[in-house]
């Protein structure tokens, strides 16, 4: 049995450009082909794209997966003890990382010292004071707390408007990077990625590669994260989780 490019993309979550990209590079070349010259997925081709997924989820660079997978020393059973390995040492990672977790929920939404007119003027109709009492009561101890607590304390909104459009920028860049069907992993997802860590540690706090990538996560992990950025563009938030987790490990020797 066999499957269309669009039917692979519905069962893997992928888009169909990155399925076509896929076979561009020689990562996944489709077993078949139509007598109209479309891709046909077999069930072993699927298989190769369920391992792809795994080492893309773990931020492995495309190139490193196709050398991964084309060892013609490892098998199947390999690959997945590898990954499980992978994986397990991820979780302890961020499980000890969350008992610490030095980060707010974003900087904006902590030390707004503006009026009401000026905070619509700002944001909108989001109100970023809305989670004060719970990023106090969860990060209020952590030096990530008071190291934004200082600098926002004198930010006008001027200052909060100059941080609102810079991250808006980096939202438009974000999705017509997606829009253009670049991977996460590609240069100018990376650099993106890396322009909105320095904006965190620029205007708010020490926003380390680590600490970033927690961010990351927490914008897939938590909805309320997940529903305000996927407003944008929907998959913007896995999107950005993976570019900043790709720029990390870029940056990580």
């Amino acid at each position: 049995m066999s499957y269309s490019v669009g039917q692979v993309a519905g069962f893997a979550g992928v888009t169909v450009r990155t399925l076509h990209h896929y076979d561009d590079i020689g990562l996944l070349v489709p077993s078949e082909r139509s007598h109209a010259g479309h891709r046909r997925y077999s069930d072993a081709d699927l298989d190769r794209l369920q391992q792809i997924l795994f080492y893309r989820e773990l931020g492995f660079p495309l190139d490193e997966v196709a050398a991964l997978l084309d060892d013609p020393a490892a098998d199947p059973r390999a690959h997945l003890r590898r990954q499980h390995e992978l994986l397990s040492a991820r979780i302890g990672k961020l499980q000890k990382m969350a008992a610490a977790v030095e980060q707010a929920m974003e900087a904006r939404s902590m030390g707004i010292n503006l009026t009401p007119e000026e905070k619509f003027e700002v944001f909108g109709d989001f109100d970023p004071d809305q989670y004060e009492e719970e990023v106090r009561e969860r990060w209020g101890n952590t030096d990530a707390y008071r190291q934004s607590k200082e600098k926002t304390a004198s930010h006008t909104k001027e200052d909060w408007q100059r941080i609102q459009d810079e991250a808006d920028e980096l939202t438009r860049r974000f999705v017509a990077l997606m829009d253009a069907g670049e991977p996460a992993d590609s240069e100018g997802a990376m650099d993106a990625a890396e322009d909105h860590r320095q904006g965190i540690a620029r205007n708010h706090y020490d926003c380390g590669y680590e600490m970033h990538t927690c961010l990351g996560e927490m914008y897939v992990s938590d909805e309320r994260f997940t529903r305000n950025i996927d407003a944008a563009k929907p998959g913007l938030a896995a999107y950005m989780r993976d570019a900043i987790l790709a720029n990390a490990v870029r940056h990580t020797p």
